[in-house]
Order: structure tokens, then sequence, then C-alpha cells
């Protein structure tokens, strides 16, 4: 009898991050955070993370920084992942050397990712026409001057349209990343990152970028214990009158307020709370979609259906399908 042969172990996912001159070091650092750095109780099929030089000759970072990329345009060849972290200016021009390589890799079936005003880079190579994207809010009059074919959306965190995903600024490039490492690797994965980084672990990418006007201290103190134990009463019928009592507050102060807090109306909120914590069923337990809709509060199956198509665009058994790791 011949030797069976093992097939070959397969090859990390690779990352490859986009360096530039006037590097926004922030949004750089959390990629480099999230997919370059291991931590313990990983998955061991973990990421290969790289920087890919986007142009030639000296690059500098914000913070009087050097970066040392680990190759040129030819790292994005083949890459699983391609994140663009931000770009030097609105009314810099992307290189077109840049902007070919990253439609090549796209085509070749890498998935780009651009961090705030990296969707700028995204758009100049056309990679963005007609589809949804998102960036910082203080550049969504611009970005739809410039780019018309896109479909933007100003007011989200992040938007994922499968191989092509754009984050807001800053800080939601880290909700995009965990949520990419959760779509990759599951909610544990992207829970214990998030856990290292001391951050939350998952916020949904309608979420909106920002709140309007300044809560007061005391204020966000009032209503950090009513979030959590929101968060632990989901299944339960949480209304406003409920909660305005457990707040001490009236029903208009406690509507007000709550708004200002969390950049969403109780309601909403309440919903994005029991639309994720669905998901988490889905992708944890072996739960039928029944017992996950009234654990997660919204009812019936119906019900879960009808919010997966509204708000992820897909159904509950799709989304256990992609994302669990049982």
């Amino acid at each position: 009898m011949p030797n069976r042969l093992e097939p070959p172990p397969q090859a990390p996912h690779r990352v490859v991050a986009v360096a530039y001159d006037r590097l926004c070091t922030f949004e750089y650092g959390i990629v480099a955070e999230v997919f370059g750095s291991r931590r313990p109780g990983l998955p061991e099929d973990w990421y290969e993370f790289r920087t890919a030089a986007g142009e030639p000759g000296r690059l500098r970072a914000h913070g009087g920084l050097a970066v040392e990329a680990d190759g040129g345009l030819a790292l994005l060849q083949g890459a699983g992942t391609i994140i663009v972290p931000g770009w030097r200016g609105l009314d810099e021009p992307v290189p077109e050397p840049l902007a070919g390589a990253l439609r090549a890799a796209h085509r070749g079936g890498s998935r780009v990712v651009s961090i705030c005003g990296g969707a700028y880079v995204l758009a100049a190579a056309g990679l963005l026409d007609g589809r949804r994207a998102t960036t910082h809010w203080q550049y969504g009059a611009d970005f739809a001057k410039r780019h018309p074919a896109v479909r933007l959306e100003p007011d989200v965190l992040y938007v994922d349209e499968g191989d092509i995903l754009t984050s807001a600024g800053s800080a939601a490039g880290i909700d995009l990343c965990l949520h990419i490492v959760r779509r990759d690797l599951g909610p544990e994965a992207a829970n214990l990152v998030a856990r290292s980084m001391v951050v939350p672990p998952h916020r949904s990418g309608g979420q909106a970028q920002f709140v309007r006007r300044p809560l007061p201290p005391q204020t966000g103190a009032r209503l950090s214990p009513l979030l959590d134990w929101m968060r632990s009463s989901l299944a339960e019928d949480l209304t406003l009158q409920r909660l305005s009592d457990r707040a001490g507050m009236s029903q208009r102060t406690f509507f007000r307020r709550f708004t200002e807090a969390t950049g969403s109306a109780p309601g909403e909120w309440i919903l994005n709370e029991r639309v994720a914590h669905a998901c988490d069923l889905l992708e944890t337990t072996t739960l039928g979609v029944d017992e996950v809709a009234y654990r997660a509060g919204l009812g019936s199956a119906a019900a879960l259906r009808h919010h997966f198509r509204q708000r992820l665009r897909t159904t509950p058994t799709a989304h256990r399908l992609q994302f669990s790791r049982r």
C-alpha cells in the first residue's frame, strides 16, 4: 500500500497594510495591533501581517516616524486582505501605480479595506463605484462631490460589502478590524482581541459615528449601569416607561439623554443590541432559530428573519453557516 499523502498545511491568511508618505500613524497602528500581534489563546490559523510601501522613496508617518516597509506593491499580489489606513490629504492625488495594484489585487480575489480617508484611495482606484461605502463624517460632502458614483453612507461606523469594506474615522477602524476578525475566525477570537485592547468587542456597522452634543459626565455615569442591565435583559419587555423609571427620570428627559449618550433612540439601540446578541447565539450555540429569537428578545423567528434582512442583508441560517466555528 502506498503511503497516504497528507494535504499540505494551508498558508495563513495574509493581511497587507499599505504605507505611504505622511502615513496616518494611528490608523496604521490599529491594523498592526489587530492583525500583527500574536496573543495567547488566538487560533493557530492567525493572520500573517505585512506592510507594503505604496510608493517609492522615503516614507514618513505622523509624529516624526520613518517607515521601513516589508516590500513594495508586489506584496499586494495574492494577499488575502489589503488595508489602506487613511490617506495623507483630501487634495492629494493617488499614485496610479498604487491604484492599479489595488485593482489588480481585487480582480485576483483580494479583499480590500479602507480606514477613514483611505476610502479616497479606493474610490480613486474605481473600486467603490456603484457600491456602498463610508468615510469620516467630516469628509462626507467633499467625498460625495468628488465621487458621485459611490453610494456614500456618511453616518455609519463601517460598511461591509463582502470583498470591499470601508470604515469611518480613526477609532471606527478598530470596530471594522474586529468585525473582520469576527467574520473570519469567529466571535471568540474577536472578543479575545477586544479584551486585550480594552475596547468593546462588537459595535454594529450601522451605529452612528458620533454624538452631536456633549453629554454631561454625571448623565453618562448615571446611564452606564442601566446600559449594562439592558444588555443583560434583552429578552424582557424594555418599555420606555420601565427604562425611564429605572433611570429615575421622566420619559421625555430619559429619551433625550439616552439619545445624547448613545447616538440612538432607546428603541433603535435595543434593536441593535438584540440583533447583535442573536448573532452571538447563532455563532456560538446550536440553538434553533425560534429559541435564538426568544433569547434575543425579538419574539419570533419571523421577526428575527425580518431584522436580519433589513439590517444585515442576510438570513439567520446563512449567518450561522458563514460565521459559526462549531
